[in-house]
């Protein structure tokens, strides 16, 4: 039985996959999964390459954006706001815990309009990811998206 955890209408994070997950990931109409976990992060992990090819068979697109656990910068906040706000169906994202996928949506979905810091930190923890602590971070972000999108750019790759 999988752990996939609703965060919006379009995107689920979870925990490490396996074949089963995407099986029933391709039965639930996801179009795209992404994959937070830098491969050999742990023993016994399958590899992106196992589970991007099975995913494949189910006819379900593959993104890789590895994170090492507290090692975050922008540029995989960038891709995954890439491949959220371009998704042409439902996503589900995950990695170790569902955390770091947690993470990555609430920063990705905050170079948006879509949803308030409040929403989104409220949407994670329904879920059980407690991004409380993100909130000031949030704001910030949102202040320099909003002065960027006032020069004409909106930061996100997708003019």
């Amino acid at each position: 039985m999988s752990d996939f955890r609703i965060l919006t209408g379009t995107v689920a994070v979870s925990p490490q996959i396996t074949t089963a997950d995407i099986d029933e990931a391709a039965e639930a109409g996801v179009t795209l999964i992404i994959n937070n976990r830098p491969d050999g992060e742990e023993a016994g992990q399958p590899t992106n390459d196992e589970l991007k090819a099975y995913a494949k068979t189910k006819g379900i697109k593959w993104q890789h954006i590895p994170v090492a656990g507290g090692a975050l910068s922008f540029e995989p906040v960038g891709q995954m706001a890439e491949c959220i706000f371009s998704a042409e169906g439902p996503i589900l994202a995950f990695c170790r815990s569902g955390t770091r996928s947690c993470t990555l949506w609430a920063l990705a979905q905050n170079l948006s309009d879509d949803y308030s810091v409040e929403e989104i930190i409220g949407a994670a923890s329904d879920v059980g990811y407690d991004l409380s602590h993100m909130a000031g971070t949030l704001e910030e972000l949102r202040k320099q998206h909003a002065s960027n999108d006032s020069d004409g750019d909106s930061g996100t790759g997708q003019d």
